[in-house]
């Protein structure tokens, strides 16, 4: 695939993220999906899942956990099956009432048009705080 044919793929799985429709996000991933978000297990969706049954767990955590006030996926950066995003987000942590303000990166490795692989860097200091470890 095109470098700008994986960017397209990963800006419409934000955009049904975006939309709450998660479904359609998941439509945009292979069946044997890797998605991984590092992170203490303070931060109810972090660590690593498989398939869409697993991804789909992480977006159900992060919609239990979370209230999104700013989400924005800023940069598409590709080359060849890799696309990387830079993002920012600020979002309240539901369960502390502490808001989490951060840049971000994902990064992306696609599969005949699809997400394979999913890899979320976020700030893990600013989660750990927010979600009330300190």
């Amino acid at each position: 695939m095109s470098d700008q044919t994986n960017v397209d793929v990963v800006q419409q799985a934000y955009a049904a993220f975006g939309r709450g429709d998660i479904p359609t996000l998941l439509s945009f991933l292979t069946d044997d999906v890797e998605w991984s978000q590092p992170g203490p297990s303070v931060v109810p969706f972090a660590g690593t899942r498989r398939g869409h049954e697993g991804v789909a767990e992480f977006f159900s955590l992060v919609g239990e956990t979370l209230e999104f006030e700013q989400f924005e996926p800023r940069e598409f950066v590709a080359q060849g099956d890799t696309v990387v995003v830079l993002g920012y987000e600020r979002s309240l942590v539901k369960p502390t009432g502490h808001t989490i303000e951060q840049e971000w990166v994902h990064v992306y490795t696609l599969r005949d048009g699809k997400i394979a692989k999913g890899r979320l860097f976020e700030d893990t200091a600013a989660q750990i705080v927010a979600f009330g470890a300190v």
